[in-house]
């Protein structure tokens, strides 16, 4: 799971960082502070991944860093 790409931001309107991994989709959480954001991240693609596997869903292959954001 840590090969996947993290984008984290701060989000103006509700006052948080954000990080996403936009390669497992709807992938994203948020903290107080990057650290914490990022922390979360992990939580929920950690379930993103288990939940994929149960379902049978297609898991991506990580490709690191991505052209686009």
């Amino acid at each position: 799971m840590n090969k996947y790409e993290v984008i984290i931001y701060w989000n103006v309107e509700d006052e948080i960082f954000v990080a996403e991994m936009p390669e497992l989709n709807g992938c994203i959480a948020h903290g107080e502070n990057p650290s914490e954001a990022l922390e979360q991240v992990h939580i929920v693609a950690t379930e993103w991944l288990k939940m994929a596997s149960e379902k049978g869903w297609d898991i991506p292959e990580p490709k690191g860093r991505l052209l686009y954001a």
